[in-house]
């Protein structure tokens, strides 16, 4: 990278003199990266939640390895490192993983930064770095290579690994830093192992919610996982659907190019479970439970408004659970920003009011992945009131998650509610 310095001579005549900048490495240090992040929300004294940022656990793998509750597994995955094959067990393809665009941003393979030693846990510093560089007040962090544990060939190895992760997590990362939280993994493909991970996670203050990894197939509508809902539920806490992508699904397969997939898959996988929980009345069932959609970007939102009310207008017969258009179910949903498609700015603002953003919408900065946002998707957006910037940056999430906001940052005027669930009207 180059950049020019200012003129030498009088009045600033003269020849300008070009420095090459320091080329970003995967160790070079997260607060030189977002050296300039925070300016804004410090300026405007923002209160922001960052609902989506990614840990790099296989970093930490033999942390994650010691915690499996099989010492056959723990032999396993062992024995991967010691032929120098790591992070063993687990079902990623390191070959495809294109995201770093061939080296071109390279912070997105690996944050190898030096940190302290000492008793913060290395993924604590990197966490707090990218905290305090963005000016973050809470972080909800989620693992990276396992958002496609879900399509793991051996359904056992998600529930090993899942449970192994929560214990690193809740025992290494989130008591370090209250600031730091977590929507905890469940083990989808395992309904009974996901509703035990619930019952022993329920209590603790730093899981703010449960998390399913959307890259899967199983219909979340199943019999069997009705326990599982109603204990999430019972707990007061939010379940969030995180999206990603899967080469290795035959649908994705057609496309032959990674951007193409890349656009594709993260949204794909979310409309269908989305379908199928509000199509098989699963807001009716579990009406006090907060659903939480995370990283599909917002485009293929009102698309699907229109399209299952538009079906269900049509034949409403199939969907007999349902009280109102699918359509207002989804306003009554939750949304995380990242990635904000922002090529059409007309198209952004029908959105955000199709989707009552205001109320709805959660700010995620996706980092450290190549493609995430900063505070400054949402502050910049010309349409949004200065009340809606806040509300999207943090007061939305507090309000879902019960987290306190700081003094300073609390507004004069209370944040916007969201709207209130109305009832169908019966003739």
């Amino acid at each position: 990278m180059l950049t020019k310095t200012p003129r030498n001579g009088k009045n600033g005549k003269g020849p300008s003199r070009v420095t090459e900048l320091p080329k970003i490495s995967t160790s070079t240090d997260t607060r030189e990266i977002l050296a300039h992040a925070a300016k804004e929300a410090r300026q405007d004294n923002y209160f922001i939640v960052d609902v989506d940022a990614h840990v790099t656990e296989t970093a930490f793998w033999s942390d994650v390895v010691d915690r499996m509750e099989s010492d056959v597994y723990k032999q396993m995955a062992r024995a991967f490192k010691e032929r120098g094959a790591a992070p063993g067990l687990m079902n990623s393809t390191p070959g495809m993983l294109y995201q770093d665009v061939f080296g071109r941003i390279p912070h997105q393979q690996r944050l190898g930064e030096a940190v302290p030693g000492g008793r913060t846990h290395a993924q604590v510093t990197l966490v707090q770095r990218a905290m305090d560089s963005m000016g973050i007040d809470y972080m909800v962090v989620f693992p990276t290579p396992m958002l496609v544990l879900g399509m793991h060939p051996q359904v056992e190895m998600e529930v090993v690994i899942g449970n192994a992760f929560n214990k690193w997590l809740t025992e290494e990362v989130l008591p370090q830093d209250p600031r730091i939280k977590a929507m905890l993994y469940l083990p989808f493909n395992h309904p009974e192992a996901s509703l035990k991970a619930v019952e022993m996670y329920a209590d603790n203050p730093s899981v703010i919610g449960f998390s399913v990894t959307s890259t899967r197939f199983r219909a979340v509508n199943h019999d069997s996982y009705m326990p599982l809902y109603s204990a999430i539920q019972a707990a007061g806490k939010p379940l969030a659907f995180h999206s990603g992508f899967h080469w290795g699904d035959q649908s994705m397969q057609q496309c032959n190019k990674f951007i193409s997939m890349h656009a594709i898959s993260f949204v794909y996988y979310n409309i269908i479970h989305m379908t199928n929980w509000i199509m098989n009345g699963l807001p009716e069932r579990f009406p006090k439970l907060k659903v939480v959609w995370i990283e599909s970007g917002l485009a293929w939102v009102p698309f699907l408004m229109q399209r299952l009310d538009s079906e269900y207008m049509m034949r409403s017969s199939e969907a007999p659970l349902l009280k109102r258009k699918p359509s207002e179910y989804m306003r009554e949903m939750f949304y995380s920003s990242q990635p904000l498609e922002r090529s059409n700015i007309e198209l952004t603002e029908a959105t955000f009011k199709a989707m009552n953003a205001e109320t709805q919408l959660l700010f995620a900065s996706d980092w450290p992945h190549w493609d995430f946002d900063l505070p400054n998707a949402i502050t910049t957006l010309p349409f949004l009131s200065e009340q809606a910037k806040r509300n999207i940056l943090g007061f939305n999430s507090a309000r879902l998650f019960n987290l306190e906001v700081p003094k300073h940052k609390e507004l004069k005027t209370k944040p916007s509610k969201a709207p209130a669930r109305r009832e169908p009207v019966t003739a």
